[in-house]
């Protein structure tokens, strides 16, 4: 099934970690340092700033929301109108921190770019992070319901969009740059074992970014080197894939009936060309199956 996605908010910088919330999708945008929330008519609103880059969002038991800030790679706390460092991750992270997802119980799981990805590209050219060695990995970060952090699962190539199954026991994490989807098991103190391939996208040649989980058990993946989202099983087949005016950095299921595929898509990641343009978007598609998990 091949779809095109339709728009749905134009003006962003760089829109990433799309959530839907009490009939909203959220998602931050980089270089506008803040939150937004948008019903399905793309009204709006502006939810909180991040000084230090929002990227990845999602709830606490209590309701409150958790923000990733990227630049100081710390985890930030909104309620009541204020935002107050939740937890410091630069124990864990290696650079930039970006995106995560919450468990029900409220234990985070964050990845982080591992290295200067922007100014390796900038200075060397794409192809150089693939030269050999290869490029540097690094450690999921995991954040306690305390606020506490713990080093999670090491040697992870660029540890980005994950989500969580629905009985909470499995964490499926989208290792960019090694082109694949790594499952791990959610033990009982929110500590992660048998580390597994869930997906190798390699022969799509797809760069996982963004992703989220249907129904079904499939998972969208917004590739960050094409302009396409793809809905893969298990296994690392292609069932179905939504071309994106842009290459397409995030997704997720959402609407009403969470069949609603909103994804992320913009020229390039690189700020050099977001950071002072407004050449972002999200974009949309109407799919068979609802969403499922988490985020």
């Amino acid at each position: 099934m091949d779809l095109i996605a339709e728009p749905f908010i134009n003006d962003l910088h760089f829109g990433e970690s799309p959530r839907w919330h009490e009939d909203r999708l959220w998602f931050s945008d980089f270089y506008d340092h803040g939150v937004w929330a948008v019903d399905e008519d793309g009204e709006g609103e502006r939810i909180v700033e991040v000084d230090g880059q929002p990227s990845g969002i999602g709830w606490l038991p209590d309701g409150s929301m958790l923000v990733v800030s990227m630049l100081d790679r710390k985890l930030m706390r909104f309620s009541n109108g204020e935002i107050n460092e939740y937890a410091d991750l630069t124990g864990v992270a290696k650079f930039l921190s970006n995106d995560m997802v919450v468990s029900s119980s409220g234990i985070a799981y964050v990845g982080d770019f591992g290295f200067d990805l922007h100014g390796t590209i900038e200075t060397k050219g794409e192809a150089a992070i693939y030269e050999p060695p290869g490029p540097p990995t690094t450690s999921l970060a995991i954040v306690n319901a305390d606020g506490s952090v713990s080093k999670g699962p090491g040697e992870m190539f660029f540890p980005n969009g994950s989500v969580i199954l629905p009985d909470g026991k499995t964490l499926i994490v989208g290792e960019s740059l090694s082109m694949r989807l790594t499952a791990f098991d959610i033990n009982l103190d929110g500590s992660l074992s048998n580390r597994r391939i869930w997906a190798n996208l390699s022969s799509a040649l797809c760069v996982p970014d963004g992703i989220c989980l249907d129904a079904e058990g499939c998972i969208w993946v917004a590739n960050a080197i094409a302009n396409q989202c793809l809905r893969v099983r298990e296994g690392g087949e292609v069932l179905a894939k939504v071309e994106t005016p842009h290459k397409c950095y995030a997704c997720m299921l959402g609407g009403k009936d969470k069949k609603t595929l909103f994804m992320m898509s913009a020229p390039s990641s690189q700020p050099s060309v977001v950071e002072h343009n407004r050449i972002g978007q999200i974009v949309m598609a109407r799919v068979d199956v609802p969403g499922a998990g988490l985020p």
